[in-house]
């Protein structure tokens, strides 16, 4: 199946979708006990988050049992929701994002050393 990136996930559906990601194959109903644990969530909300999501083809569902997967790589979603930041707040610009970043980041020599050696590599 092809999905579209470009799909926005709104928060709940990302929280879901950790779960699936940390837990795929996993069933709609161990899906809402996840939820229920870690944001005290109702387990129909938590039905009803999964649903939308394989409504907008992020998750797979087999019978039987509703076992789910995730269809959309964490990945991908990182990188659609990095790319919409980027576009909202920095026109796009990566420059201005990575210098909003290193000038509210508190950087060690460390790590002034490992993001020079990922620019190198660039």
């Amino acid at each position: 199946m092809i999905i579209n990136i470009e799909k926005k996930l709104f928060e709940s559906e990302l929280k879901i979708m950790e779960i699936v990601w940390e837990h795929e194959p996993i069933s709609a109903g161990n899906i809402a006990i996840l939820a229920i644990e870690r944001y005290g969530w109702c387990k129909n909300t938590a039905y009803t988050v999964t649903a939308n999501l394989v409504v907008k083809g992020v998750i797979a569902r087999t019978d039987p049992g509703f076992i789910c997967t995730a269809v959309m790589k964490k990945q991908d979603a990182v990188k659609a929701e990095t790319d919409t930041l980027l576009r909202h707040f920095y026109g796009g610009a990566k420059k201005a994002l990575i210098s909003a970043l290193i000038e509210d980041e508190n950087l060690n020599e460390n790590d002034i050393t490992e993001l020079k050696e990922l620019i190198s590599k660039k």
